[in-house]
């Protein structure tokens, strides 16, 4: 039976969260996602090397790189499999090569091919409960040993609004192995139980937390010190959530009543960024602006509010810092106090973003007392979408007035 979803009724969210082998600097195993506009489609790719430590950095992240490439050529799933078990480098103490790999492919109409080698079959979550689907397996033989065949796991899966897909390495599900309760690890099992009590509590819970309430459970089974690299990934298919933010004054005055009547009927979120901006909107729709004198971020202004938006802030510096933020960072950002972590987080909570940007030279910004590095806003905002759209995902339009 196909998905009744479709690209304009369904948000793909997706989450990750990992802890490194106790004794390791960096994590062996590697979890790549991508998103192909031009297809409308997503590939997501978890692998895990063998041991862990740079040598196993290195073959998940080989394995993780060719998985997508291939995957994204549409190559047949057995080619995929026999390229990348017979491309791998040879450990030069185990005399052989190896790396799992869980690949999701998403198609444009939401259809979801999974091919799997040797991680944890993946968990897919459906009125909080697990899903069963059907597999059919698929025999690799190596190029040098004809004789040595590997198990490849492939199915198709076609999700419903609120599926969830969780994607673990066995750091997970051998997390506690040896000890009193767990002698025989976490288990897959364990897991499954774990999570459906979780979405009990919390049915909205984000793919990212639910990524880390996974793997900060695995880790405290190891009495937090990692006996092996722990990876999870979360795919969850929910409804998308809107946000509008309107910044900067139109070019030409005429323009103000249709960038307030723009706000004004949009159907989701909203926040103004800019005085000038609050001041325009809150005179066309003759709303109030309250100010605050909470000053959590010393750097900018406090925020304000308005009947009809989420909150206002200063313009440029604000959004400057939100720049600064996605840029240098990767998920999960480290959010700070103030108005650009408050808006920071609220586009990280949304999926579509719409920037409704005017582009009237505010004369503020020729202060030469004012940093080198501040940027127009339009640049600005044009940074903040790349960003958004290649760490996040996210769906992001740009109209200019």
């Amino acid at each position: 039976m196909k998905s009744d979803i479709t690209k304009d009724n369904i948000f793909i969210e997706i989450g990750f969260s990992f802890r490194n082998h106790n004794e390791s600097l960096i994590c062996g195993d590697t979890f790549l996602y991508k998103k192909f506009k031009e297809e409308n489609r997503y590939i997501i790719v978890l692998s895990d090397g063998m041991g862990h430590g740079v040598k196993a950095n290195v073959l998940s992240a080989l394995t993780a790189t060719m998985a997508l490439n291939f995957t994204y050529e549409h190559k047949e799933e057995y080619r995929i499999a026999e390229i990348i078990l017979n491309t791998l480098p040879v450990c030069s103490e185990r005399k052989i090569s190896y790396a799992t790999f869980t690949i999701c492919d998403i198609l444009p109409d939401s259809t979801v091919k999974i091919l799997e080698h040797d991680n944890p079959e993946t968990i897919i979550f459906r009125n909080n409960n697990e899903l069963t689907i059907t597999h059919d397996c698929l025999l690799v033989s190596e190029v040098n040993n004809q004789n040595n065949k590997r198990e490849i796991k492939h199915a198709t899966f076609y999700p419903q609004l609120q599926d969830r897909l969780i994607l673990i390495t066995d750091g997970i599900t051998q997390a506690g192995m040896g000890s009193d309760k767990y002698p025989f690890g976490w288990e897959r099992e364990r897991v499954v139980s774990f999570i459906s009590k979780t979405l009990e509590t919390e049915p909205i819970i984000s793919a990212q937390k639910l990524a880390q309430r996974i793997v900060n459970m695995a880790n405290k089974l190891d009495d937090y010190q990692p006996k092996d690299d722990m990876t999870c990934g979360v795919i969850y298919f929910r409804k998308p959530r809107k946000v509008l933010v309107v910044t900067g004054p139109p070019f030409n005055e005429k323009d103000d009543k249709k960038m307030a009547q723009y706000f004004n009927d949009f159907n989701g979120d909203k926040v103004i960024c800019g005085a000038t901006t609050a001041d325009i909107i809150s005179r066309e729709l003759n709303k109030k602006i309250i100010d605050t004198f909470e000053f959590e971020d010393p750097e900018l202004p406090p925020i304000s509010y308005m009947d009809g938006a989420n909150f206002i802030t200063e313009g440029i510096l604000t959004l400057s810092k939100v720049s600064d933020i996605l840029f240098h960072q990767n998920p999960p950002f480290n959010i700070p106090s103030g108005p650009a972590g408050k808006l920071l987080q609220l586009l990280i909570d949304s999926d579509e973003i719409y920037f409704l940007v005017g582009t009237k030279v505010n004369e503020a910004h020729q202060d030469p007392h004012l940093p080198v590095d501040l940027e127009i806003r339009r640049t600005v905002v044009r940074r903040i979408a790349r960003q958004l759209e290649e760490k996040l995902l996210k769906e992001v339009n740009i109209e200019f007035i």
